[in-house]
């Protein structure tokens, strides 16, 4: 029998703020210190009253316009009451009834709500003794929850990776999931195909890689496959995810909304967002969003590969930016410029802290000499490398190193002798009809003219010298 798998997800992710949800306790989240950035409020001290961060609540509602959704005019917090050692107060504060946005589209996936709520302490075991670190109590949590409407475990990884990228691009998350800065949790079920029921719900927390996120999932539809062909039934549950093991196991039965008792917290306001005067006019905040930027670079031609660099990296996108403007009415060199820049540029400065990218638009003039033949290929790049590791204009460093590229037929035709002479062998191979040989006496020709040789100027005259 064949299982169709569906897949519901929920993300959350820590906020960038200066300050936690509920107090001013500082929101750090390189801090290794233990329970450095901590106040009675985000202890959970017994009479402290809790203050709402409206740079978290401004953050929720961008993402949620993001993405098409629904915003609140009325919202609130509720008390979620459960007792776990990182939860000092015995509840923790989040949105039940009235999230802050509801519905909205992201990656083709119909999203359900994205709420606001705290996060909670780390706990840290040694041994036999178990510490608790408050640094993350309170600090501003979203959590986004899509319909169960996802069928396999690479469309889940791959909503989640497009979820990080929106949250970076609007600047509201950095959304490291090394850090636990965004944390994946994915409720799996299978069915036979055709049946209009779906199966018994299994919830996978905390899930901290894109690659756990896809292995997890695969392991669960390939569990519950094998239970349901034995005969077997699937428990509701929670299970984690062993990285190590490849394997999912059990942590506890699944709770139900109404296991946390949910209620309006009394110490919380109560919010009316129309009412509040920096959360009008949110769409003119919004950056160019990563679909719309995909869909821009595409249009220019670049290759798939070159506009996924651009999408995730916004100090390389800016720069490419800038350089189509200035190659704004020659965009036929921008497919050009980007080969440079990613597999070139980039190169060059990674991991060298030393070097200073050039100016757009003295990178754009580098482009624009390789076109008009000015510059071979090869002498490009040994130009890039000292425009960065020297500054200067690339006229001035070629003609400094001679590497303006080299037209003139009898200047160039001493060089070709040369390299015949030097390489018996292989002109007698591509006299012999071998032609792939051709090009490595044309980088003979290249090396010996330090890159100033125009390779076509090369190829005329090595086939006239050889064949004459």
């Amino acid at each position: 029998m064949k299982y169709i798998p569906t897949i519901g997800m929920e993300v959350h992710a820590e906020l960038k703020t200066a300050t936690k949800m509920f107090c001013s306790s500082k929101n750090d989240p390189n801090e290794v210190r233990p329970n450095v950035n901590v106040c009675p409020v985000c202890m959970g001290h017994p009479g402290t009253l809790p203050t709402i961060n409206q740079e978290a609540v401004r953050h929720v509602l961008r993402v949620g316009t993001a993405v098409g959704g629904t915003l609140a005019d009325f919202t609130e917090f509720d008390r979620k009451n459960y007792f776990y050692p990182d939860i000092p107060k015995g509840y923790q504060l989040s949105q039940y009834e009235h999230p802050l946005v509801s519905g909205g589209t992201l990656d083709g996936v119909a999203l359900t709500r994205v709420h606001l709520e705290e996060d909670t302490a780390r706990s840290v075991h040694e041994g036999a003794v178990s510490l608790v670190d408050f640094n993350r109590s309170g600090v501003p949590l979203m959590e986004l929850v899509t319909e169960p409407v996802i069928h396999s475990a690479t469309e889940a990884a791959h909503f989640a990776r497009e979820l990080q990228l929106l949250l970076r691009t609007l600047g509201v998350s950095e959304a490291n999931m090394e850090k636990g800065e965004m944390r994946v949790e994915a409720n799996i079920s299978i069915a036979p195909e055709g049946s209009e029921q779906l199966g018994t719900k299994v919830e996978i927390k905390n899930l901290n890689s894109f690659r756990s996120v896809e292995r997890a999932i695969e392991c669960e539809i390939e569990r519950h496959t094998k239970a349901l062909e034995a005969g077997e039934s699937i428990a509701q549950e929670t299970r984690g995810w062993s990285e190590e093991k490849g394997e999912t196991f059990t942590q506890r039965s699944k709770e139900q909304s109404h296991d946390y008792r949910y209620f309006p917290d009394p110490d919380v306001p109560k919010l009316w967002i129309s009412q509040i005067p920096e959360f009008e006019n949110l769409d003119d905040t919004l950056p160019e969003l990563p679909w719309s930027k995909r869909e821009r670079l595409i249009s220019l031609g670049l290759k798939s590969e070159d506009v996924e660099l651009y999408v995730a990296d916004k100090e390389w996108f800016s720069f490419f930016d800038e350089v189509s403007k200035e190659l704004a009415s020659e965009g036929k060199l921008l497919v050009l410029a980007s080969n440079y820049i990613t597999s070139d540029l980039i190169g060059i400065q990674k991991g060298d802290t030393t070097t200073t990218l050039p100016t757009p638009r003295v990178f754009a003039e580098l482009i624009r000499m390789v076109a008009e033949d000015e510059l071979s290929s090869r002498g490009a790049k040994n130009i890039l490398m000292l425009m960065v590791k020297e500054g200067g204009d690339p006229r001035t460093l070629a003609e400094r190193e001679g590497l303006l590229q080299v037209h003139d037929e009898e200047a160039l035709s001493l060089i070709v002798e040369k390299v015949i002479a030097s390489n018996p062998e292989v002109v007698a191979e591509f006299r012999g009809g071998k032609e792939q040989t051709l090009q490595f006496l044309v980088g003979a020709a290249m090396r010996e003219s330090k890159g100033s040789g125009n390779p076509a100027t090369l190829v005329k005259l090595l086939r006239e010298r050889i064949l004459s």
